[in-house]
């Protein structure tokens, strides 16, 4: 059964392009919800991931959205094309206090 927390894990294997620091950690991940969704072929389950960015102008942002969605493609069950939605926001703005401390420590923040 695919819960938020196995979501959350699989998400923290995701790696910052420039900071090689897994997106949960980086603290770039603000939610995940999981719904059912009722299709043709039975019940499948929808993955929204609400996610910030360090920076509204980041270079990289137009890369996340395929990012999550290969990084959880390997979650049983889950289609990525359809089953997966990825929804950036900037409230609140990202802050490095939101980022796990052993991270910040590693990093030398």
């Amino acid at each position: 059964m695919l819960t938020k927390e196995k979501v959350y894990e699989q998400l923290n294997t995701i790696l910052d392009p420039e900071l090689a620091v897994g997106l949960v950690d980086l603290g770039l991940i603000y939610d995940v919800s999981l719904a059912p969704v009722q299709t043709e072929t039975g019940e499948r389950i929808h993955i929204h991931v609400l996610m910030t960015l360090t920076t509204p102008g980041c270079p990289l942002a137009g890369m996340f959205d395929q990012m999550i969605k290969d990084g959880l493609a390997d979650l049983p069950g889950i289609d990525p094309l359809q089953d997966i939605s990825v929804e950036l926001t900037f409230d609140p703005p990202w802050v490095l206090d939101m980022m796990n401390p052993e991270t910040r420590a590693r990093l030398g923040l």
